[in-house]
């Protein structure tokens, strides 16, 4: 079978589709198996912990290979890094359990969505948050994240897509262990959720709806109901991708 290679592996998703392979499209999954290929001399897929959107960013994907050489954890990392372009980095190497599974194995994960507000906003931080020019008032914002905390059934906060109708499975009910909303400087602030697993886009359309509430355009209340909804159409709408970061993949 091999030696199941983890890795963890940081990326700066502006310039991709996303995680998963396309074809004639430039993606996480797709570079990674290029430089694993060109590492190991064998063809290999590369499993990920999840699949995130076209212009989502990470600090700590986990993902994983098999293959059947001897190169050493030091020299995983040094030679991955050397064939992928310098936007994706593989932070870490190790052997695992051959039945460990990045998605299958993970016990949550942590998004965090970065926002500047109040100001027409920095250059520099335009590919990494999203620049809102209105003032965002954080206490109404934090008091609304506090309702997704719980075991809740997410509908109102899912993409059109997001699951196979053919296995329901869970359906749209979701975990949130965490669910925060802070002031990291003037004029910044970030939503931190820490979550059993995540629909598509769920993160970015409970940020769009936050905002409503931060711009005095929706109620406590009035988020308390759109999550009750289990609608999509009642919540708010989906904020950009460039704001997302996946900040960890959590294990048992």
């Amino acid at each position: 079978m091999g030696r199941n290679i983890r890795i963890e592996v940081a990326f700066d998703g502006t310039a991709y589709s996303g995680w998963q392979r396309q074809k004639n499209r430039p993606t996480i999954q797709g570079e990674l198996e290029r430089a694993a290929a060109r590492l190991t001399g064998e063809k290999t897929v590369v499993h990920g912990a999840g699949r995130t959107d076209a212009g989502v960013h990470a600090l700590a994907m986990t993902a994983s290979f098999v293959t059947g050489g001897n190169i050493p954890d030091r020299g995983v990392v040094n030679g991955l890094n050397s064939f992928l372009p310098p936007d994706i980095r593989v932070l870490r190497a190790r052997e695992a359990d051959p039945d460990f599974h990045p998605r299958r194995s993970a016990a949550g994960k942590v998004y965090a969505y970065h926002l500047s507000f109040g100001s027409p906003g920095l250059p520099t931080e335009r590919l990494y948050c999203w620049q809102i020019n209105d003032m965002l008032d954080l206490e109404a914002m934090a008091a609304c994240v506090e309702l997704v905390r719980g075991t809740h059934d997410f509908s109102s906060f899912e993409a059109a897509g997001s699951r196979d109708p053919g296995r329901p499975g869970r359906g749209a009910v979701r975990t949130i262990f965490a669910a925060t909303v802070g002031e990291t400087g003037p004029g910044r602030a970030v939503v931190r959720l820490h979550g059993d697993g995540f629909l598509r886009h769920m993160v970015r359309n409970i940020v769009g709806t936050l905002v409503l509430a931060g711009q005095g355009r929706m109620t406590r209340d009035g988020f308390a109901a759109a999550l009750a909804a289990r609608d999509r159409a009642v919540a708010g709408p989906t904020a950009p991708a460039r704001g997302l970061f996946l900040e960890k993949v959590l294990y048992p």
